[in-house]
Formats: C-alpha cells, sequence, structure tokens
C-alpha cells in the first residue's frame, strides 16, 4: 500500500484542494512538490531549483490557496506571482484557478499587450491572487490600482528569466511595497550568482529545493530513441508528414517556435490527412481543454504547440516528440525529448534540422553527451510500403468479420477473373490517390576553405589596406539585428533585452552580444531567430518610439 507521504493528502492540504486535485485527475505529488510543499504551508521562505515541466506552479500555488480565508476575503490580494513572460502569467494564472475554484478563488492576471481597463475593474472589484509580468505589475502600482499592503506571499516565477530580460529594477521596485513580514518564494532553472544576491537581498532564512537535471543530461538516455533528419526549410512540413506516416506514432507532440508557425503548420499537416491540433498561448482555455480531451480521448494524433503553452501538459501516451527547428537553448531539447520515455515507457525524439543549424545540433550533444544520429528521410518506396503493411494489417483483422456482401462480389468477378488479381488490384485502389513525390536531399557539407590570416587584406592595388578595422562578424550559429537607436537616443543593454525577450519566445540567455554605439545598435541573435526577431522588434516601440530595424547587412 502507497504511503501517505507519497500522495498529496499527506502534504496537508485542505480537503477542498485534494478535490479539486481529484478532479483534474492528478493522483501523486511530483518531487518539487512532495518537497515544496509542506514547507511553504509552515510559511517560510523557499528558493527552489526546478526546470520546466516538474510542477513547481502548483508546488506554490497550493500553498496560496490552502492559506485562503473562508467566506469574503477583502478587495486586496493576499497573493503576488511575479512571471517573465505573459504567456507565462496567463498560464499560471489559469492553473491558480482550476486549482483554487472550489475555493471560490479570484485570480487576476495583468500584463502588457492587452487593455488595462478590465484589468483596473477587476482589481476595484477585489481579487484574492494577482500574476503579472514586472512591467505590468509596476505600472498598476504607480496608478495606484494595485495595493500591496495586505499581502503574506510573494512568489518569483522564474526568476532567472526574469533578471536575464532586465526586470532587476522592477523586482526591486515592487518588493520595496511589499510588507516586511511576507513570505517570498523564488523559482528558478538555474542558481547563478546574481540569483544568490537576490535571495540574500528579499528572502529570509530560506528552505532551499534542488530537483536534479533529468538522466538525459548526464547521457542516460536508455528510452528515448533519438533521431534527426537534415531537411530545407520549404520541404519540413512535408518531411514532417512523410516521418509520422512512416513511424505511426500514438500520440505525438511537434515544437515550434511562434504561434504562427504552429497554425500554420498544423494546416498544413491537416491538408495531408494528419490528425493535428493546435496549442498556444492565443488560445483560450476553454479551446486548450477542448485540444487537449481530443489528444487524451484518441480523436488526435498530434499536437503541434509552442514550449510556453505546452508547460505542465502531461499525455500519459505520448510515444513521440518533434523538434520542428532545432531548440536555441540545448536545454529545451532536454526538456522536450523528456516527456517521452517515462514510467518504463520507450520514446521516440524527432528532430528536422535545416542545414544552417547542423552546429546548433552539436551543442546539443555536447551538453546531453550523446550523439544524435542523422537519418535519411522515408523516401517514395518507404512510404508506400508502411501503407501497405498497414493496409496488409487491417486486412488481417478484417477477415474475422461478416463479409457475406464482399464475398458475393468478389464471387461474381472471380467468374472471370483470377482472385489475385482482383486483391491486387483492390490494394492498388486503396492506394491509387497518394502520389507522392521524392524530398530533396540536403547535400553533406563541404569543408571550408584554409585562410592565411597572417596575410595583410589588400586594396585592389595590391596595397595593404588601410582605414578603420572590419566591424567583426557574429558568433557561430548567431546573426546581427541592425537597431536604429543607440546612446542619443539612451538605449541600455536591457532595453534591447527586454524588446526581444518581451515580443518573442527567446530568453535572455539566448542573446548574445549587444554593441551600443551613438546612432545605433547591434544584437546578437539565434542566426535561426533573425527574421522572428526583426519582424517582432518593427512592431513595436524601443524607448518610446518606433525605429529602423532590420539584419545587420556587415556580419
Amino acid at each position: 500500500m502507497q504511503p501517505d507521504g507519497d500522495r498529496f493528502s499527506g502534504l496537508g492540504l485542505r480537503p477542498e484542494l485534494l478535490d479539486a486535485l481529484s478532479a483534474l485527475g492528478y493522483e501523486e505529488p511530483t518531487p518539487i512538490q512532495s518537497e515544496a510543499i509542506p514547507a511553504l504551508l509552515t510559511g517560510q521562505d523557499l528558493v527552489g531549483q526546478a526546470a520546466t515541466g516538474t510542477g513547481k506552479t502548483a508546488a506554490f500555488a497550493l500553498p496560496i490557496l490552502n492559506a485562503l480565508a473562508d467566506g469574503a476575503r477583502g478587495k486586496r490580494p493576499k497573493a503576488l506571482v511575479l512571471a517573465p513572460t505573459r504567456e507565462l502569467a496567463m498560464q499560471v494564472a489559469n492553473a491558480i484557478e482550476n486549482y483554487g475554484r472550489t475555493l471560490g478563488a479570484r485570480v487576476l492576471a495583468v500584463y502588457g499587450g492587452q487593455p488595462i481597463t478590465p484589468q483596473l475593474k477587476a482589481l476595484s472589484r477585489g481579487v484574492d491572487v494577482v500574476v503579472g509580468t514586472p512591467g505590468r505589475v509596476v505600472d498598476h502600482l504607480e496608478r495606484g490600482s494595485l495595493k500591496l499592503d495586505e499581502l503574506t506571499t510573494v512568489v518569483l516565477d522564474e526568476a532567472d528569466e526574469m533578471l536575464d530580460m532586465g526586470f532587476a529594477d522592477e523586482l526591486d521596485a515592487i518588493l520595496s511595497q511589499v510588507p516586511e513580514q511576507r513570505q517570498t518564494v523564488l523559482f528558478s532553472a538555474t542558481l547563478p550568482p546574481k540569483i544568490a544576491r537576490m535571495a540574500k537581498k528579499h528572502l529570509n532564512d530560506p528552505v532551499r529545493v534542488q530537483i536534479e537535471r533529468e538522466n538525459v543530461l548526464a547521457g542516460e538516455t536508455p528510452k528515448v530513441t533519438q533521431t534527426a533528419h537534415l531537411v530545407f526549410r520549404e520541404n519540413k512540413a512535408a518531411t514532417l508528414a512523410r516521418v509520422l506516416a512512416v513511424q505511426k506514432p500514438t500520440a505525438a507532440i511537434v515544437f515550434c517556435r511562434t504561434r504562427e508557425e504552429v497554425d500554420s503548420l498544423t494546416e498544413a499537416l491537416k491538408g495531408k490527412d494528419v490528425r493535428a491540433e493546435a496549442l498556444h498561448g492565443g488560445m483560450t482555455q476553454a479551446e486548450r481543454d477542448r485540444v487537449m480531451n481530443r489528444l487524451r480521448g484518441g480523436t488526435a494524433d498530434l499536437l503541434v504547440a509552442t514550449d510556453v503553452a505546452a508547460r505542465g501538459l502531461d499525455v500519459d501516451h505520448l510515444t513521440h516528440v518533434v523538434n520542428y527547428n532545432v531548440p536555441s537553448a540545448p536545454e529545451t531539447y532536454v526538456h522536450r525529448i523528456g516527456r517521452v520515455g517515462r514510467a518504463g515507457r520507450e520514446g521516440v525524439a524527432i528532430t528536422l534540422v535545416e542545414p544552417r543549424e547542423r552546429r546548433m545540433v552539436e551543442s546539443v550533444e555536447h551538453l546531453t553527451k550523446t550523439k544524435i544520429p542523422y537519418a535519411p528521410i522515408p523516401s517514395v518506396a518507404d512510404l508506400r510500403a508502411s501503407r501497405l503493411a498497414a493496409t496488409t494489417g487491417a486486412l488481417i483483422e478484417a477477415l474475422g468479420t461478416d463479409l457475406a456482401d464482399a464475398r458475393k462480389v468478389v464471387t461474381a468477378l472471380a467468374k472471370d477473373h483470377d482472385p489475385l488479381d482482383l486483391a491486387a488490384a483492390a490494394l492498388s485502389l486503396v492506394h491509387a490517390s497518394t502520389e507522392e513525390q521524392e524530398i530533396p536531399v540536403v547535400p553533406p557539407r563541404q569543408p571550408r576553405p584554409e585562410r592565411d590570416d597572417a596575410r595583410p587584406s589588400t586594396s585592389r592595388g595590391g596595397a595593404p589596406r588601410t582605414g578603420p578595422p572590419q566591424r567583426k562578424g557574429p558568433a557561430a550559429g548567431m546573426a546581427k539585428v541592425y537597431i536604429g537607436a543607440g546612446r542619443a537616443a539612451k538605449v541600455a543593454p536591457k532595453d534591447l533585452v527586454g524588446a526581444i525577450a518581451g515580443e518573442t519566445h527567446l530568453s535572455g540567455k539566448q542573446i548574445g552580444s549587444i554593441e551600443i554605439t551613438e546612432r545605433f545598435s547591434l544584437v546578437e541573435v539565434p542566426a535561426n531567430e533573425l527574421d522572428t526577431v526583426v519582424k517582432a522588434l518593427r512592431a513595436s516601440v524601443i524607448k518610446g518610439r518606433k525605429v529602423p530595424v532590420r539584419p545587420d547587412r556587415d556580419s
């Protein structure tokens, strides 16, 4: 018999929360929940290190809800959760609302990119928990619409991301306005020195909980078969459909970078008769629930999602994870493939690699200490063989069913035709409409010609070139973005990091070197994210105004 300590009932949570968890299908707490919840229920401060997907939202949300008073609770919030992005703020708010539904918990998400008036009205009516991004929370504090004097708990979720995005000043401003006697909780995927300094400054003798990285980081991935396919960008959707048709996953998640990519890929796969569903931060909770119910119910085979939207999802029968692009951060790759191969089950991780992403695969291999083999894209012959095998299996299963009507047709035809020819003709008709073309193969990478770096550059006349030094090119796998604002516009590195991280899915740690001159700035971003960053920055403002943004011509 399982001891109570291994169940939520053994953690000291109130019955209403246990009922809510049971209704949501939660059975056993994750390691971070088992260690963090008892400590938080006693009111202690806590520093937790845990990666995405380990269940840390419930680890801090359940103690917050457990402390809510019964009946009327006043207008001012008792808990504040700070998150780096609006997508994560929405996700956390939805989770807390679901956990606390039986308690009548009033939860409000506040973030930029949406009208502030509904937020002001909700705050005036009264809320129990506010979940927000630092910038929008500061905005409400300056307006006087958010009062923090009755707070009992403050949570800094993904604190390392918030610091990387340049929110240090905002965090200090917020924490300076909360009661001195409060519980402070800090969760971070990593614990660099800057996080240690923040914890020392704002937390009081905190409990420390650290959940080790999954075994995959040590190269121990016996349950996950990893494969990569080298493919041109324009052939990626066709390649994915081909791979799925041959492998026939029970259930799969395909990870994309942006909402737009999720939507376009989902439609492309549906056009190839793949039962795909989209999941991203632009969808309502009701839409998300419908999608997950289709996947769990077997009416959808495939989920196409962004990383943020897929956080916290748990699909028991998941067999495949697909990286539609190579993740810019190797840790993201690890988190994604860790969703399969659990509880003794075997899983498959597939990565589609564009030619320029090969170096990024090498970075993943270096981190995981695991070689990711490249496999050829399934050919038309492979696809046909797979389909014929599936049809053969279906025919064998049909032999045990009522075939009386079909026998009458075959008996009549067999008077003039060979039964073997009839069977072969039937099979060919089944697959007649599936005309496919071979997908182009990416040629092998050619070695770069050697250069004599000691030889001085020369002008057309042969003399050594003089003049200003050449601008340094971007690092391997990176590209530079030109932003038409610099020191004269009072642009600082945190403005650029915040703008990029706030408008795209990139984190601060994925942004490379930053060069700010008097009139313009140059920022290194992953090369495969260049177009996304340029498009996002052109639609946003920097230091209160729109500025020219383009790929740097000299890099």
